[in-house]
């Protein structure tokens, strides 16, 4: 007889438990798909001492992932956006990277990338409301 299995809905996981959720699907994937050599990967920009803007990612599986990057308004269009994200599939080519991809929304910066040679491969409309969700890719 099987047990009785509860669905649990949180907002707030006890961080244990989300911890052994990733340490679980991590060790599938790498008996799938072999070492994925996962690494953090972050560029910043700084005046002075000031962080006036990064790029955070990581690499793994041959591949650059950026997940988030910002550069405070003033700053824009100084060629800053450019030069970070060299130096960012700079380090991801010395890490043995291929490709990178990522996302970015209608209303944030997908004709910079597209600029720089990434391709748009898939899009989510109305994601929020009245704008889209852009997934790109750049061979390197």
């Amino acid at each position: 007889m099987q047990p009785e299995l509860k669905i649990e809905i949180t907002a707030k996981p006890k961080s244990d438990e989300e911890k052994y959720i990733r340490q679980q699907i991590n060790q599938f994937n790498q008996h799938c798909a072999g070492e994925e050599n996962y690494q953090h990967l972050a560029v910043f920009l700084r005046d002075c001492d000031r962080l006036v803007g990064g790029l955070v990612g990581y690499t793994y599986w041959q591949w650059l992932y950026v997940d988030v990057f910002w550069i405070q308004e003033s700053y824009r269009k100084g060629g800053y956006g450019s030069a970070m994200l060299a130096a960012a599939e700079a380090e991801a080519i010395q890490r043995g990277c291929h490709s990178v991809y990522l996302g970015t929304y209608s209303f944030q910066a997908p004709e910079f990338y597209q600029k720089l040679g990434y391709a748009v491969f898939g899009e989510l409309p109305n994601f929020p409301e009245g704008q889209s969700l852009f997934f790109l890719t750049k061979t390197l």
